[in-house]
């Protein structure tokens, strides 16, 4: 995956150890280090050229160092990583968006740079990866810069389209988990009404002494317990299912506003990189125009041919000044570009964050809501247990035989 460098060099003529001969430039690459550039040969060096016959001059090879763009005299410096695709040298893709791309003049495939348009760009194959972000994580931010294409090949969708989706998918979970947890206050008012309903219930409302005091208690317990689940579901509503329905209520507009934000970046970066396409090609034809002039001055075809060489060669001037201008707009619109995808990527990672953590300290309420449940409905019943453990049918018996006595067993005397 390869995210653009946003590295921008500086240039300044080297005046420390004295001049530099005639043609020569110097310039300052992202990591700091002073390369030259020869405007007449569109060398590029890391060593300080000198007037010396035989000076060596090493090519510019390091991946990190900056593509040096020269077009009749002018340089544009910038920092994109180049690959080689079918005969020209294009930025290195990231999230589907075209990339400013020059054509090649000789395809240099095994070697460790490249020259086009008589600028030399280090090859492909010595370029490192970019390196991530965030190397230890897996963050939005490192892993949806291209477009994934459907199951059928056909359609495809940006990285950042997919974060979305992310997103609007997880408030629907949220509200699907709150529809459960209504489910759920539902079982329990209603489970609370039919308990109370039975509490009131008649039979066996007859039964006397220990006995019958524990079975009053027992019917006692279901009105008793009856009001804890009330308790449940009323909790359930207030701290669980409310939450989970409120948080982030004005979410999918907030999304809409990353998306066509992001969108109109994108398309601007498209609107740039056509205009660039566009100066490229007028460049060519203006050089190819002043090729042609040169020719026709060689075999002197017409005297008007050193006053048509050079309008040419201002028209060709004018065309390199005008690629000048349409890269560097480029190179702005994508870094504005890649700062906001790893801006808003970062937001929207926080945000699945924050919500998973919310469900999960909601969910938790539920089970200990559902835990101090048992807790009372266990205690409502302690109280029926120790009356059942009183019960005494012989104490039942005596209390009984008191109050419906009719006498007590006396012997009788027999008269004959």
């Amino acid at each position: 995956l390869q995210k653009p460098r946003k590295a921008t060099p500086q240039t300044g003529e080297d005046t420390l150890n004295g001049h530099l001969p005639p043609g020569w430039q110097s310039y300052m690459s992202p990591q700091g280090r002073r390369y030259y550039v020869n405007t007449f040969t569109n060398e590029t060096t890391w060593d300080r050229p000198s007037s010396v016959p035989g000076t060596p001059k090493s090519p510019v090879k390091s991946a990190n160092s900056p593509s040096v763009l020269s077009v009749n005299g002018y340089h544009i410096s910038g920092t994109p990583v180049h690959q080689l695709d079918s005969g020209h040298m294009s930025l290195r893709k990231a999230s589907g968006d075209p990339q400013v791309s020059f054509g090649e003049k000789d395809k240099q495939c095994k070697e460790s740079s490249l020259t086009i348009n008589c600028v030399t760009f280090p090859h492909p194959d010595v370029i490192p990866e970019q390196q991530l972000l965030k190397p230890s994580e897996w963050s939005y931010c490192d892993y949806f810069w291209a477009d994934k294409k459907d199951s059928q090949g056909n359609n495809t969708v940006s990285g950042f389209e997919i974060l979305l989706q992310k997103q609007l998918k997880g408030k629907q979970m949220q509200k699907e988990m709150a529809e459960f947890i209504r489910e759920r206050i539902k079982i329990e008012e209603e489970y609370a009404k039919n308990l109370s309903k039975l509490s009131q219930n008649s039979l066996a409302a007859q039964e006397e002494g220990t006995l019958g005091e524990a079975w009053a208690q027992l019917k006692k317990s279901l009105a008793d317990e009856a009001e804890v689940h009330l308790k449940f579901s009323s909790k359930l509503q207030s701290e669980v299912e409310k939450p989970l329905l409120n948080f982030r209520e004005n979410f999918k507009k907030d999304m809409k506003k990353c998306d066509h934000h992001i969108a109109d970046l994108r398309k601007h970066l498209a609107s740039r990189y056509a205009a660039v396409e566009k100066a490229r090609k007028a460049l060519t034809e203006r050089q190819k125009d002043l090729e042609m002039k040169t020719q026709q001055l060689e075999v002197k075809l017409s005297n008007k041919t050193e006053e048509e060489i050079k309008k040419a060669r201002r028209k060709s001037t004018q065309a390199g000044d005008d690629l000048m201008r349409c890269v560097d707009l480029y190179n702005q619109a994508q870094s504005k570009w890649f700062e906001e995808m790893v801006t808003t990527t970062l937001e929207l990672e926080r945000l699945e964050v924050e919500r998973v953590e919310m469900i999960r300290q909601h969910l938790c309420q539920y089970t200990q809501l559902r835990h101090e449940t048992d807790m009372f409905n266990q205690s409502v019943i302690e109280l029926v247990d120790q009356l059942l453990r009183k019960v005494d049918p012989a104490k039942d018996r005596e209390l009984w035989v008191k109050e419906h006595k009719t006498g007590d067993i006396r012997p009788v005397d027999m008269e004959i």
